[in-house]
């Protein structure tokens, strides 16, 4: 039996398939190309990647998910800017300070690998709107800050190298500094509760949320023409849809990733129109219907409902967290050990899920010694002993 590290290593050596020379895997011209990850599915690749993309999915089990921002620097955890109703124009200025200079993707993935997990996932853009890649429709980036450096470009080529799977967390359903996102008023979660309006805020009818959606696509384009191919697109937040669902373009949203990249798996939470690839709920699998009859009432209910009947009977994945609730990197928190994790992915296999564990990067881009030593510990458990209930594994 190989050594997950070892293993990939050995695909390295014989070749993968890499990124052309304008950094574009929708760009390349030999349409047989098969992502490094997605090279034990080749023949099903060939005709149908949707249908390889998920088989794979199937048998990954385990990924590594991370909250990297902004927020990371004031160590209060991802929601610091919502919570504590930071101005738009005060938070903003986090960018001018933003220095990641420990953020190794080489580390990051090698640690993956050793944790025998094999995919990544990873904030391209949280709530506040700060994203981790360079892009054309806003200068609110990292390239465009003191680190100068395109954080998904970095992981997407240790990923592509060490055949893991690169999915993109994106915040489709809440923007905290985009002026026409939809108000307050419609849904408490998507802008903090500032005493007065912020004056950055401009949306005045329904037509505006368009210049948002426009915004979102294109850095959707981006992402799935820049940086080779990525194994999924995984929207967020679920509620922030529900609060004004009318405006979403979600079919377009969808067909857009399918046409870019048509191996491209798509998840928006509990599932949102049912069409989604895979349900990924936080720390267990259940509907949300009663949690959106509450807040928005029966309509929000049914669309929740169908939802999640559309996905629950796929092989899904259930996301939680090394630090208790926070998901960004909190100071001073207490950190789940290797038993406390071995008994998340019994629980996940049980559902018949994959786990999708989150570490929240330290301020300087590196990854907690503590969660670093946990997540080595729980792979040379499995490397030893195999993965938990296994018989149970469809």
């Amino acid at each position: 039996m190989y050594h997950r590290r070892e293993f990939f290593q050995m695909v390295a050596a014989m070749g993968v398939t890499a990124l052309n020379a304008s950094g574009s895997w929708a760009d390349m011209t030999d349409a047989q190309a098969v992502p490094s990850y997605l090279k034990k599915f080749a023949g099903d690749y060939a005709g149908d990647p949707r249908r390889a993309a998920r088989n794979w999915f199937a048998q990954a089990h385990f990924g590594l998910f991370m909250h990297y921002g902004l927020y990371s620097q004031l160590g209060r955890g991802e929601w610091v800017m919502y919570q504590e109703k930071i101005p738009v124009s005060d938070y903003k200025k986090l960018k001018d300070t933003f220095k990641p200079d420990k953020f190794d993707a080489d580390f990051i993935t090698d640690l993956a690998c050793e944790a025998e997990m094999s995919y990544v996932n990873i904030t391209s853009r949280h709530h506040d709107g700060f994203c981790l890649f360079e892009t054309a429709t806003s200068d609110y980036h990292s390239v465009n800050s003191p680190a100068r450096r395109d954080l998904i470009g970095e992981l997407a080529e240790q990923c592509q190298k060490k055949a893991l799977g690169l999915f993109l967390y994106y915040s489709l359903g809440a923007d905290w500094q985009h002026p026409y996102f939809y108000p307050r008023k419609f849904n408490a979660i998507v802008q903090p509760a500032y005493p007065k309006p912020d004056p950055s805020y401009r949306w005045q009818k329904d037509e505006d949320f368009q210049i948002y959606l426009e915004y979102a696509h294109g850095q959707i384009r981006e992402l799935l023409t820049h940086y080779g191919p990525i194994a999924g697109m995984w929207f967020d937040p679920y509620v922030g849809y529900f609060g004004r669902p009318d405006l979403f373009k979600l079919d377009e949203t969808y067909a857009l990733v399918r046409k870019l990249q048509p191996q491209t798996l798509i998840s928006f939470k509990q599932g949102v129109t049912g069409t989604e690839d895979f349900a990924a709920p936080e720390r267990s699998g259940h509907s949300m219907e009663d949690t959106m009859r509450t807040r928005f009432g029966e309509k929000a209910a049914e669309l929740a409902r169908k939802g999640w009947e559309g996905n629950r009977n796929k092989h899904n994945e259930i996301c939680d967290t090394l630090q208790p609730r926070v998901w960004g990197y909190r100071k001073d928190a207490q950190h789940k050990n290797a038993d406390e994790v071995i008994a998340l992915l019994a629980n996940a296999f049980k559902q018949n899920c994959n786990l999708l564990l989150n570490t929240g990067p330290l301020p300087d881009g590196s990854i907690d010694p503590t969660d670093t030593a946990t997540l080595r510990e729980v792979g040379r458990r499995i490397h030893a002993e195999g993965w938990p209930d296994t018989k149970e594994l469809s």
